[in-house]
């Protein structure tokens, strides 16, 4: 088996038209937009946005040689990689896979704390690295399915995995013959160029799709898990919760029925090459997501509220130093989320196609009520062997 990696992996200075050459394997997504205005030819990429601020390049090329390696040792349908397996959704995905007797490959980057969880679950670990695309191939062998939820750190360049990684990941999944991709993307990616990361993600999207990878793309709009640490622990600290005065609306989901509905997805052939969103059933502000957290702890939150205004000085004053562009680039993605956006989709036809109960899918007042009695139980638990042992001694 033998195959060439692309190299190719290089911004340009000027637009150039998503690529389809009928008589190559190539690979091509190329998106180059000014810093000041966004130019659309007239192609099957269309926006309304004709004047915003850009902030990212996202252009990528190179062909993927060997596509097609059969004949060759068949891979079973059951044997899957998780690329991002450590991360909030990642674990989640890799637990439910496990759970419906799939064979797991874990892409962990090398770290001080090996993964052991994973091990411990019944998963196999394999170090690689999506910055490093020589680390990328070995991981593939035997795999049919990868399921893409990885993102960069946050103290990482933006392009560095989320761009430049994921090319290269396609660029040897297509090589290597990969019969099914999972993309995690983000919901309305496509109506904010001016986010890095959101227009990154909507670039792949279209890079994945042009790949001719039988694929699955996935936008979701928030998890549940990420409301823990940011407003209900917090709170039962009795520490600050910071909120802004912008009523945007986010329809958090679980991790855990995100997972469900994506192996349900995936076993759906109906659903090849089709664009989902995963949305929870209701959208929520953060003032309603703080006011549930104070009603289910008992006590009041100290919110401190920081006005958009001030979101947006502070992410205009970053970009006056190199060393801050990444700190300016995730303040514009808090800048979309604390503007009057509704971050939802409907439902029910993804229900009817995946045929689920939308009944089944938890809501965020069962997931934070689940969460304060098991937490205050224990700490009432801990409160009372506390007080016994004070009576011993």
């Amino acid at each position: 088996m033998a195959f060439r990696l692309p190299t190719q992996l290089a911004t340009r200075g000027s637009f150039h038209h998503p690529q389809h050459h009928r008589n190559s394997t190539a690979l091509s997504w190329r998106r180059t937009l000014s810093p000041d205005t966004l130019l659309i030819p007239s192609s099957s990429l269309t926006t309304k946005k004709s004047h915003v601020q850009q902030f990212v390049t996202c252009s990528a090329g190179g062909s993927a040689q060997a596509v097609n390696l059969a004949p060759g040792t068949p891979v079973r349908p059951t044997s899957i990689l998780v690329v991002g397996a450590t991360g909030t959704l990642g674990r989640q995905i890799v637990r439910r896979a496990l759970d419906e007797g799939y064979d797991v490959r874990c892409l962990v980057r090398p770290r001080p704390a090996p993964a052991d969880f994973l091990r411990d679950w019944g998963a196999t670990v394999v170090n690689a690295d999506l910055s490093k695309p020589e680390t990328i191939p070995a991981t593939l062998v035997g795999v049919h399915t990868v399921i893409d939820c990885a993102t960069g750190r946050p103290e990482e360049p933006i392009k560095t995995v989320d761009w430049e990684g994921k090319v290269a990941l396609v660029q040897c999944a297509k090589a290597m013959g990969i019969q099914k991709y999972v993309f995690f993307s983000i919901h309305n990616c496509d109506k904010h160029p001016e986010v890095p990361l959101m227009e990154i993600k909507y670039c792949t999207e279209k890079f994945i799709q042009d790949s001719g990878l039988p694929h699955i793309t996935i936008r979701l709009c928030g998890f549940m898990q990420g409301l823990i640490g940011q407003y209900a622990v917090p709170i039962l600290e009795e520490k600050s919760v910071w909120g802004t005065d912008a009523p945007t609306r986010i329809a958090y989901m679980d991790t855990q029925d995100i997972a469900r509905l994506t192996f349900i997805a995936l076993r759906n052939e109906k659903v090849n090459g089709k664009l989902l969103t995963f949305a929870g059933p209701r959208a929520w502000t953060t003032q309603e997501v703080i006011a549930l957290c104070e009603r289910l702890a008992g006590q009041d939150a100290n919110v401190t509220t920081v006005p958009v205004t001030i979101l947006r000085f502070t992410r205009q004053l970053t970009r006056f130093f190199e060393w801050t562009n990444d700190v300016a680039d995730r303040l514009a993605f808090s800048e979309v989320l604390t503007s009057d956006t509704v971050f939802s989709a409907p439902m029910t036809e993804t229900y009817n196609l995946l045929g689920v109960d939308s009944k089944d899918i938890i809501t965020l007042e069962k997931y934070l009520q689940d969460y304060f009695t098991n937490i205050l139980k224990k700490l009432k638990d801990i409160k009372a062997q506390s007080k016994q042992t004070d009576i011993i001694f």
